[in-house]
């Protein structure tokens, strides 16, 4: 056991304080428990083992935990509990694809504890991570990436690197990086708004950063632009082992702009297959003018797969990736009603 103490600050300049100082905040803990269960803390990379961590639910009452609308867009507090945004009647009107990427992921209880923030801060769930015994450079830099010649059937086929190949794990994260959220923090000396697309990272050469957060800094809320465009033409898949409380072996957002069967834009990211949720902008723009239709989403499949490899065990993942984007497009074009399974 590795005693550390608890504080629970009444506002957010309480909350920004113990953090500079190298304090943890916890919400829900759904990842940040384990993580300290398995001892994946008190390893360098893992970090030091709190010794203080900080809940932050007290300043819920700042707004934290609000979900409201901002202009045209929406406004997900950190502390909101994914539950509470998958069902809230904002998020399912006007961002169907969030709603249902929310709903694919963990299980209800642990979705009724976790928070939009801490969402967005899971770690990876490589065995090799977990496991303080072997060797990991996400965990201890510079020991090696056992996962490349080894138990790696989860693992990434895109963006990795030689010191790691491991995936992040989230969902809703997927959806999110589809509907370009910016992620909004505090720190002491100010906020910064960060887009999507650069909040998590590669792993490349320092595969223990996982995001561009800097320490100190606290999620504050997660802004989502105007997407009506996208709301009658989306779909989430996801494919997993088994049906629920599993993580995605591939999963893909796809959101379509359509006029008639003419595609006046497109939105496609992935889960489960790279270090952050996977987008190809330029696969996206390709399509527009395109007629919706298997056609075009394979070519649009092999344009976002563009330079993927497996690594033995998740070979499987090529063709699966690709399949799962045509299906997730197919769906979309179908209808957002038909994709969530409440239209025929």
């Amino acid at each position: 056991m590795n005693p550390f103490s608890y504080t629970q600050p009444k506002d957010i300049d309480g909350v920004l304080a113990r953090l500079a100082n190298g304090a943890r905040p916890i919400a829900g803990g759904t990842n940040l428990l384990d993580l300290m269960k398995e001892g994946v803390y008190g390893t360098p990379s893992g970090g030091m083992t709190p010794l203080e961590l900080v809940d932050i639910n007290a300043i819920a009452t700042a707004g934290l935990d609000r979900i409201e609308e901002s202009g045209k867009g929406l406004r997900l507090g950190a502390l909101a509990r994914n539950a509470d945004t998958a069902y809230h009647p904002l998020v399912r009107e006007r961002y169907p694809l969030l709603s249902s990427a929310i709903l694919a992921g963990a299980s209800p209880q642990l979705r009724n504890m976790a928070t939009n923030g801490g969402n967005l801060l899971q770690r990876t769930r490589c065995v090799y991570f977990y496991d303080v015994g072997v060797p990991c450079n996400k965990r201890e830099p510079g020991t090696g990436c056992p996962a490349k010649h080894g138990i790696n059937r989860q693992h990434a086929i895109l963006g990795t690197s030689e010191h790691c190949i491991a995936t992040h794990p989230s969902d809703m994260c997927v959806a999110l990086r589809a509907l370009d959220a910016v992620v909004h923090v505090r720190a002491r000396d100010g906020g910064r708004e960060i887009p999507f697309g650069e909040f998590h990272r590669l792993p490349g050469d320092r595969p223990e950063l996982d995001s561009t957060l800097q320490p100190g800094e606290l999620i504050t809320h997660i802004a989502l632009p105007d997407a009506a465009r996208f709301v009658d033409h989306s779909a989430y898949i996801k494919v997993r082992e088994r049906l629920s409380y599993a993580f995605a072996l591939v999963s893909v957002a796809a959101a379509l702009d359509l006029d008639g069967d003419a595609i006046r834009g497109a939105r496609i990211a992935l889960g489960g297959v790279a270090h952050k949720p996977w987008r190809v902008e330029e696969a996206e723009r390709e399509l527009e003018g395109k007629q919706a239709g298997e056609a075009a989403f394979t070519q649009a499949a092999e344009r976002i797969l563009e330079g993927a490899r497996g690594w033995g065990q998740n070979d499987f993942k090529l063709p699966l990736a690709k399949n799962a984007i045509v299906q997730a497009l197919m769906s979309a074009t179908r209808g957002t009603a038909y994709a969530r399974g409440e239209k025929e």
